[in-house]
Protein backbone atom coordinates (compact mmCIF):
# COMPACT_ATOMS: atom_id res chain seq x y z
CA UNK A 1 0.00 0.00 0.00
CA UNK A 2 1.64 3.01 -0.70
CA UNK A 3 0.73 6.12 1.63
CA UNK A 4 1.90 9.62 0.73
CA UNK A 5 0.52 13.52 1.60
CA UNK A 6 1.12 14.45 -1.44
CA UNK A 7 -2.17 14.40 -4.04
CA UNK A 8 -0.14 12.77 -7.01
CA UNK A 9 2.11 10.23 -7.70
CA UNK A 10 4.59 11.96 -10.69
CA UNK A 11 4.39 9.04 -13.40
CA UNK A 12 1.15 7.14 -12.38
CA UNK A 13 -2.50 7.60 -13.22
CA UNK A 14 -5.31 7.54 -10.83
CA UNK A 15 -7.80 4.63 -12.18
CA UNK A 16 -9.86 4.95 -9.44
CA UNK A 17 -11.15 7.00 -6.76
CA UNK A 18 -12.44 4.92 -3.71
CA UNK A 19 -12.96 7.95 -1.27
CA UNK A 20 -11.90 8.74 2.29
CA UNK A 21 -10.55 6.45 4.83
CA UNK A 22 -9.75 7.04 7.90
CA UNK A 23 -7.88 5.28 11.10
CA UNK A 24 -7.88 6.56 14.73
CA UNK A 25 -6.45 5.44 18.43
CA UNK A 26 -6.93 6.85 21.36
CA UNK A 27 -4.00 6.78 24.04
CA UNK A 28 -3.68 7.54 27.15
CA UNK A 29 -0.62 8.79 29.34
CA UNK A 30 1.22 6.32 31.32
CA UNK A 31 2.50 6.79 35.38
CA UNK A 32 6.17 6.13 34.09
CA UNK A 33 6.16 8.28 31.56
CA UNK A 34 4.97 10.98 33.48
CA UNK A 35 7.28 10.53 36.06
CA UNK A 36 10.34 10.85 33.79
CA UNK A 37 7.86 14.13 31.97
CA UNK A 38 8.10 15.88 35.18
CA UNK A 39 11.47 15.49 35.63
CA UNK A 40 12.43 16.70 32.02
CA UNK A 41 10.52 19.59 32.40
CA UNK A 42 12.59 20.72 35.58
CA UNK A 43 15.93 20.67 33.15
CA UNK A 44 14.96 20.67 29.84
CA UNK A 45 14.98 18.17 26.86
CA UNK A 46 13.17 16.07 24.94
CA UNK A 47 10.35 14.17 26.00
CA UNK A 48 11.49 10.34 24.70
CA UNK A 49 8.45 8.53 26.42
CA UNK A 50 5.77 10.89 24.85
CA UNK A 51 7.78 11.11 21.39
CA UNK A 52 7.70 7.26 21.16
CA UNK A 53 3.49 7.19 22.39
CA UNK A 54 3.24 9.04 19.66
CA UNK A 55 5.02 7.37 16.95
CA UNK A 56 3.00 3.89 18.28
CA UNK A 57 -0.31 5.94 17.86
CA UNK A 58 0.62 7.34 14.58
CA UNK A 59 1.45 3.83 13.48
CA UNK A 60 -1.43 2.19 14.52
CA UNK A 61 -4.04 4.84 12.80
CA UNK A 62 -2.29 4.83 9.61
CA UNK A 63 -2.29 0.67 9.82
CA UNK A 64 -6.01 1.02 10.66
CA UNK A 65 -6.18 3.65 7.77
CA UNK A 66 -4.64 1.51 5.44
CA UNK A 67 -6.78 -1.46 6.45
CA UNK A 68 -9.71 0.37 5.93
CA UNK A 69 -8.33 1.16 2.04
CA UNK A 70 -6.93 -2.30 1.47
CA UNK A 71 -10.63 -3.36 2.45
CA UNK A 72 -12.24 -1.46 -0.04
CA UNK A 73 -9.52 -2.47 -3.13
CA UNK A 74 -7.27 0.76 -3.07
CA UNK A 75 -3.70 0.18 -3.68
CA UNK A 76 -2.67 4.07 -2.34
CA UNK A 77 -3.68 6.35 0.09
CA UNK A 78 -2.88 9.76 -1.28
CA UNK A 79 -3.10 13.28 0.86
CA UNK A 80 -2.92 11.90 4.23
CA UNK A 81 -3.47 13.80 6.60
CA UNK A 82 -2.83 13.43 11.16
CA UNK A 83 -4.98 15.43 13.90
CA UNK A 84 -5.37 15.45 16.85
CA UNK A 85 -8.11 15.36 19.92
CA UNK A 86 -8.21 15.97 23.83
CA UNK A 87 -10.23 13.34 24.83
CA UNK A 88 -9.97 13.57 28.52
CA UNK A 89 -7.77 14.98 30.75
CA UNK A 90 -4.27 12.26 29.78
CA UNK A 91 -5.99 11.08 26.83
CA UNK A 92 -5.48 11.78 23.47
CA UNK A 93 -7.10 11.00 19.86
CA UNK A 94 -4.82 10.32 16.63
CA UNK A 95 -7.05 10.40 13.54
CA UNK A 96 -5.28 9.46 10.43
CA UNK A 97 -7.06 10.28 7.00
CA UNK A 98 -6.73 10.33 3.21
CA UNK A 99 -8.07 9.55 -0.34
CA UNK A 100 -8.19 5.69 -1.11
CA UNK A 101 -7.65 5.27 -5.06
CA UNK A 102 -6.30 2.75 -7.33
CA UNK A 103 -3.51 3.48 -9.15
CA UNK A 104 -2.23 2.19 -12.68
CA UNK A 105 -0.02 -1.00 -12.51
CA UNK A 106 3.05 -0.96 -14.00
Amino acid sequence: MLVTNIETIPGKRVTRHLGMVQGNTVRAKHVGRDIMANFKNLFGGELKGYTELLQEARDEAVERMCAQAAAIGANAVLNVRFSTSSITAGAAELFAYGTAVVLESE
